[in-house]
């Protein structure tokens, strides 16, 4: 992969590249590589792909190659080269962020849009950007420094996660009944219990439950190994029992669908939904995501490590599991109270000796 040959990873990943006929080659293989060697996902390459796309277009209009007055979701980026790639600094992508936190209309095709994107959609943009140069100058070997190893993130406010409390998360599971009860129990007491994002869930396969152990693919197909609870392996056992009975079409998917298909993240979804509305829940603060955050949240608080709840929930950066340390709970209230100080109370006040001068 030295000097920046990926021909023959685009050749054999043609197919992926259909819908990208108008990318330059160095930015195909950029793509590529993510895709094919990176494993990300088709998704998350996409969004690359875009934020891309929309990066270059406001630098050929910066550097006079295109009118000013052309629409700009039409400027055509095929004929990027590597010279206009390096001829970008710093201040272009500034500049290509004031932009967005100002004249980019949020949603292009309404007529009703509100123009400035949000400080998490302009990270995104400045992460894709990053990646770009970094695999410039580090994998493909095209340029000798990166011009962006500086590039800063917009600063964003860091909201504390959602999460049930145990009693809620109790009243959720006592929640479900119905004809795809053992079904749906099942799922949320992995929610719950295992902390399992959405799409790692609906992608869990019959062979990925091994014993107390469950194999779970994650972001950037990476793998772990969850250990299962009590609760976990019941619910498990009493779904796959009735699973068994179903003849699946899809003979490898652990959660079916009522057409005994691979169950889809809408489903999931919906059911959620549907049991946090019969738990007497507020539906419309929480999700198959906010679970995730009930389960790390009911993990650290019971005496979890941080590092451990790292591992459980797949994250790479130690920083984004730290955000659950800073939610009020009981160990932090125990903690305020364990200060021996605490119970040293402040002396009464003493009456002033000071004679009160008189009225009249």
């Amino acid at each position: 992969m030295e000097g920046g040959d990926f021909s023959h990873y685009r050749a054999a990943f043609s197919i992926l590249l259909d819908y990208r006929i108008d990318a330059p080659p160095i930015l195909q293989d950029f793509l590529t590589y993510h895709e094919a060697i990176q494993g990300h996902s088709k998704r998350t390459v996409d969004e690359y792909f875009l934020d891309l796309r929309n990066f270059f277009r406001y630098i050929k209009i910066e550097k006079n190659l295109v009118p000013r007055s052309a629409e700009f979701d039409s400027i055509e980026i095929n004929d990027i080269d590597l010279a206009l790639i390096q001829s970008v600094t710093l201040a272009d992508v500034y500049s290509y962020m004031n932009y967005l936190s100002r004249d980019r209309a949020q949603h292009p095709n309404s007529d009703q849009t509100e123009y400035g994107l949000k400080a998490t959609s302009r990270a995104r943009k400045v992460a894709a950007i990053r990646s770009f140069y970094k695999y410039l100058a580090n994998k493909a070997k095209l340029i000798s420094e990166n011009p962006m190893q500086d590039l800063d993130s917009p600063r964003m406010k860091k909201a504390l996660p959602r999460y049930l409390d145990l009693n809620s998360s109790i009243q959720l599971l006592e929640s479900v009944d119905g004809p795809f009860q053992e079904r749906d129990r099942c799922i949320l007491t992995l929610f719950l219990n295992c902390g399992l994002r959405i799409s790692e869930l609906i992608g869990l396969n019959k062979t990925d439950v091994r014993g107390d152990q469950l194999r779970v693919l994650g972001k950037g197909n990476k793998e772990r190994i969850l250990y299962l609870n009590d609760a976990c392996i019941h619910s498990l056992q009493d779904y796959l029992d009735v699973r068994d009975t179903m003849q699946p079409i899809d003979l490898r998917a652990l959660f079916l669908s009522r057409r005994r298909t691979r169950i889809s993240k809408a489903a999931v979804e919906k059911l959620v939904k549907k049991y946090l509305l019969k738990a007497g829940l507020d539906a419309s603060q929480y999700s198959p995501h906010k679970l995730r955050h009930t389960a790390a949240t009911l993990m650290l608080q019971n005496g979890v490590d941080v590092r451990t709840l790292q591992e459980v929930l797949g994250h790479d950066n130690l920083n984004t599991t730290q955000i659950y340390t800073h939610i009020d709970n009981e160990n932090l209230r125990l903690a305020a109270k364990a200060n021996p100080l605490g119970k040293v109370n402040p002396p009464s006040k003493k009456k002033s000796s000071i004679p009160q001068e008189s009225e009249d």
